[in-house]
This record gives C-alpha cells, structure tokens and sequence, in this order.
C-alpha cells in the first residue's frame, strides 16, 4: 500500500524519475547544496542549483556525477534521496523495485557504486540498464527484432552509441564528454581570446542560444555579461554564433568521429539495416543546432532527432519497469 515502483535516469546534468502507473513525475538538477561544516544537505535539485556559482563559504554545490558515473559517493546517496522524497510524501513510503539507467561503458566497481547508492537511499530491489538500450526502447524501436538499430544519446556527461539488435547491444562506443564538455570549452574558449569569465549558467546559455554544429545563415550576436580577465571588472560583450561554434568545434568533432568508428566494427548485415532505417539521437546534446546535419554530412546516413530527445533515455527506463517480466534481457 505504501510502496512504489521507480525508474530513474540519474543524469550528470539532470535526473529525471519515473514512477511506476504515473509516468514521469521529476525533471530536476542533479546538484546537491551542503553545509561545508557539517556536510549536511541544505537543498538538493533545483534549489540547490539556483545557489550554484551564488554560495559563500559556509555552502558549497557539489555535482556528484561527472562523465556520466558518480564521482561522489556520499553525496550522490543524498541526491537520489531527496529528488525520491520529493515524489515520494508519505512518510512510511518505500521503494519496492527500482531500475536505474547507467552508460554502457561504466567498469564492475561503477555499476557497484550506482547499485549501493540507489540501495541506500531505500530501493529493496536495483535493476540496471543501459542508457542506448533506454533510449532506444523509449523512442519506440524494436530492440527484440533481428534487425540493426543504432542510437546515439548524447547527455551532459556521455556520448553513447550502441547498435541494437535482438534484445542485446552489438557493438557499442561510449565516450565521456557530452553538454558539460561543450559548456567548459565555451568557458575556456572566452577566458583564452575574449579575456572574459563567464560563469557555467553563462556557458550554457550560449550553448542553447547561440551554439550550432554548423554555420548558421544568418549568424547571431548575443550579449553576455561576464568578468574582465584581466582588470576583474564585469563587463558586457556582444559575442557571435561564430565564435561559440569556434568553442564547441572539437567536442562536436570527437562526437562525430566515434559515430563513424562505431559503424566501423557494425557487421555488414546489420550496417545495410541502419543505412535503411538510419540513426537516431536522443539526449539534450542532440538539440544543438545542426547536430543531425553534420552527423549525416560526415557518414552519409540518414539521420533523425527522435521526439522529445531530453526524455528518452527515462521513458525508456519507466516502459521496461511497466514491462519487467517482458523486457528482462534487456537488463544489465
């Protein structure tokens, strides 16, 4: 009577839950505020990123995740606490079952780490995925048929390419740079030729605003306010779409490159059903502009951005919890 049924995308950026008969419940940070003192959590979520880059020295933000696994144990444990105590009100209510989503290319001691954390914050039963597999299930392919579908989900800490076929994933690429990557080039890129700090917020919304893969016709201006490097004073800059492209050219390149090294090492077989039915992206980093169009310049595929790419990967999750009996080889 007081328990649930949860799927969580726990996201370098966001994590998003799914709860068992009612869908998708939470869309929020993954940041978690702490008392630098007694490391007890002040917020967690979206109030703990309004704080984030505003803190004095008694608060400080933490990401527990970085490059798509959990960096910080403890806090991480406080994170999937609080966003699950913010779906779950009652005070008696527990988690029955729980399945989490993880990269596929996390190690043995990274997938123990998801699995204790999610077991400590009140999950009696953990089921792990993999994020391609998540994604591609929540875009609606049929990843049990004999047949070659390749995604690529782009999130704020992985790159993840896997071709699916049959319930299992054939050949897989999984990198560690996505939307947080793109956000400290734009920040490096600005401080280095524009003698400007700009803040991660800032970074981003550059990212939203005026990032492209390719050029834009016509290209945009857009001011930013940020800190004078060299003086130290704040100051206002009009900063073109040119020059975050500039910024965010490598990442977006590597991103590129493991697409093509991943149809590399596709069988032919299931490399002539992709060429058919072509490849599909998911994720926050696959809304940038352009994204679809430089991948399909530079592998000669079809390419299509799924609908709604930002939930893909937990919608997928929640299906496979609706279904776990139905969808039990797709589990990790």
């Amino acid at each position: 009577m007081f328990s649930s049924d949860i799927a969580v995308d726990l996201g370098t950026a966001n994590t998003l839950i799914y709860v068992k008969g009612k869908g998708i419940t939470l869309n929020e940070p993954s940041v978690v505020a702490v008392n630098r003192t007694t490391r007890k959590t002040i917020a967690v979520g979206r109030e703990a990123l309004l704080m984030h880059e505003r803190t004095h020295r008694e608060i400080e933000t933490i990401r527990p995740l970085k490059d798509g696994v959990i960096a910080d144990f403890e806090v991480a444990e406080q994170l999937i606490r609080g966003l699950i105590q913010k779906v779950q009100k009652g005070w008696m209510a527990s988690i029955r079952q729980m399945v989490i989503c993880i990269p596929s290319g996390i190690t043995e001691v990274e997938k123990r780490a998801v699995r204790d954390s999610a077991e400590h914050a009140g999950a009696k039963r953990v089921h792990l995925i993999a994020e391609p597999m998540a994604a591609a299930i929540g875009i609606g392919l049929d990843v049990d048929e004999p047949v070659g579908n390749m995604i690529v989900d782009i999130g704020g800490g992985t790159t993840e390419i896997a071709v699916i076929s049959l319930s299992g994933i054939v050949v897989d690429e999984s990198i560690r740079l996505g939307g947080d990557r793109i956000d400290t080039d734009i920040h490096q890129y600005f401080k280095k030729y524009h003698n400007l700090s700009i803040g991660h917020r800032t970074a981003e919304r550059l990212k939203r605003e005026a990032g492209s893969a390719i050029a834009l016709n016509p290209e945009l201006h857009i001011s930013v306010r940020g800190q004078d490097h060299v003086s130290g004073i704040p100051r206002v800059r009009s900063i073109s779409s040119e020059a975050v492209r500039a910024a965010l050219s490598g990442t977006v390149e590597e991103i590129a490159t493991a697409v093509t090294r991943c149809l590399e090492r596709t069988p032919p077989e299931l490399g002539a059903d992709i060429l058919e039915r072509g490849i599909m992206l998911t994720g926050g980093g696959a809304l940038l502009n352009g994204m679809d169009e430089l991948i399909r310049n530079r592998v000669e595929i079809p390419v299509y951005l799924a609908e709604e790419p930002l939930t893909a990967v937990v919608r997928g999750t929640g299906k496979v919890l609706e279904h776990l009996n139905a969808f039990r080889r797709v589990l990790m």
